[in-house]
């Protein structure tokens, strides 16, 4: 990690203090830490600095270390640590920061940083004459599938060539900052594919959940024994508005009552009525090769229907799955 230092004495200001409306924003980052841990608001408050005065300047991290009672030494720890905070003053309309790490590299930053050193200074850190712009470079910034890029204050600009980076800065540098759109300079949304969806880019319709058991009934339902009729079918219903959780029968999951819903099957009355043909036929259907009469669905069904758990747990000694 490189050196960084304070500001030279001959650039820093002789006092600091927030603006009424930072000052306001202060006191509630301040407010959402718990009495006795309010110098964990020390970022925030060096950010809202930095945003006022465009870098934080010794007196304002001393300005801050008193607002929040910690000692000057523990708020220049962090302020020199992190690299997001400028310590020396940077353009006044734009400070670029260009990310150079391998994927921007492999996509043209150094066009970029070039650049830079031609419209801004040929070194980092440095003013342009004006002092309006300055630039660094920086270690990735989180855009690699947008790569290359830059970050201006708050906001970063993607997919970036040496020309439209140039007409960026001629913006910044004009005070016509708001023409430009951060985020993607190219067709792209986001960190979407450049030309739009390649994939799922059809329109998937969802069947409504209130699906009438009729349309339920066109499908074929086949057993191992091969086609079932229709016939012995049990009569399906709409889905209630509070319909029995049919795993409480032992021997139903939730993939089986899944699967019985499907059915229209929504009641322990329902299947509590169903006739030897009627379980026969579902039995069938979900392939279990008498599981159902094995199980005693229709019993516990009759149970459940007509008193629920209680009078489960007094007919079979033991609570419903």
């Amino acid at each position: 990690m490189s050196v960084r230092r304070l500001a030279d004495d001959d650039v820093q200001p002789a006092s600091f203090a927030f603006s009424e409306a930072m000052a306001a924003e202060a006191k509630k980052w301040i407010a959402k830490y718990p009495k006795g841990r309010q110098q964990s608001a020390v970022i925030p408050l060096l950010m809202l600095a930095q945003e006022q005065e465009g870098w934080v300047s010794e007196r304002a991290i001393e300005t801050v270390a008193d607002m929040l009672g910690m000692p000057y030494i523990r708020a220049l720890e962090v302020a020199t640590f992190y690299t997001q905070f400028q310590l020396k003053p940077v353009g006044s309309r734009a400070h670029i920061q260009v990310c150079g790490t391998t994927p921007c590299m492999l996509r043209g930053s150094e066009e970029l940083i070039d650049l830079c050193k031609r419209r801004i200074h040929p070194d980092p850190f440095h003013l342009n004459e004006e002092g309006t712009l300055s630039w660094e470079e920086v270690e990735c910034q989180g855009a690699c599938v947008n790569a290359p890029m830059v970050m201006i204050f708050k906001d970063t600009y993607e997919d970036l060539t040496a020309e439209r980076l140039a007409v960026i800065i001629d913006c910044f540098e004009a005070g016509r900052a708001h023409e430009i759109r951060p985020g993607p300079q190219i067709d792209r949304v986001y960190s979407a594919p450049v030309g739009g969806l390649t994939t799922l880019a059809e329109e998937i319709t969802v069947p409504s959940a209130s699906i009438e058991i009729e349309e339920v009934a066109k499908e074929p339902a086949v057993s191992e024994e091969g086609s079932l009729s229709d016939e012995d079918r049990p009569q399906g219903l709409a889905r209630p508005d509070q319909p029995d959780d049919l795993k409480l029968i032992s021997g139903v999951g939730p993939k089986i009552e899944t699967l019985l819903n499907g059915l229209g099957i929504w009641t322990f009355a329902q299947i509590a009525g169903w006739s030897a043909a009627e379980r026969q036929w579902v039995d069938g259907y979900l392939k279990f090769k008498g599981r159902i009469e094995r199980d005693d669905w229709v019993r516990q069904a009759d149970v459940l229907a007509s008193g629920g758990e209680d009078e489960y747990v007094r007919v079979f000694g033991k609570k419903p799955r």
